[in-house]
This record gives C-alpha cells, structure tokens and sequence, in this order.
C-alpha cells in the first residue's frame, strides 16, 4: 500500500473531489456506499426504460406473482449485510419493487 493518497479518476470534477479531499474516512465510506447504490439504481432504471421500450412480449416466468407485471426484472438488494431477490418493474415515473427470496449464499 502506498503512503501517498490516491490520483482521482479523470472522469470525477475537481470540485466533487476537492470535496472529498475535506471528509473524514467514516464519510468517504458512507460517500462509497451511496455512490455505487446510486449506480445500481440508475443502472436498473435503464434497464427498466429499455424494457418498457421492448415491444415485444415475452412468456410470462412460472414463478412471476399474479399481481407482478410480465415486465418486471429480478434484481438484488442488500439489507442489514442480507440480500434479496426482488421483482421491480416501472409504473409511470414510480419503480415498484416485490420480494422474491433471499439469494443463496452460494451464488
């Protein structure tokens, strides 16, 4: 490991990092957190505008609830160090989310 601190991404503003260069490691991992959950999420919600684009109907999932749209996508969701399959699909501006089942710790 190096003593000197690490060279930024050319794609980050200098202002976001001057701000980061100002936080506490407590923060800057809270930042980390929030910064890759921000990710998957605006990754999933371009997932999810490029199915409501598809026109195309697909068979509908046996395990797909009654009361989930044909639609819906699994993703994962990690709660208190746990993580979960969830259906999520787009409802106008909203994204909706059911629980699945917890993914397996081998997978």
């Amino acid at each position: 490991m190096s003593y000197s601190p690490p060279d930024p991404p050319r794609e980050v503003p200098a202002d976001i990092v001057s701000k980061l260069d100002e936080q506490s490691p407590e923060v800057l991992r809270q930042v980390a957190r929030f910064a890759e959950e921000l990710a998957e999420h605006r990754e999933r919600e371009a997932r999810l505008a490029e199915n409501d684009e598809d026109e195309e109907v697909e068979e509908r999932p046996e395990d797909l609830p009654d009361d989930v749209p044909s639609k819906a996508t699994i993703t994962i969701k990690e709660i208190n160090d746990n993580r979960y399959y969830y259906w999520q699909w787009r409802e106008g501006e909203k994204i909706r989310s059911q629980y699945k089942g917890p993914v397996s710790p081998d997978e």
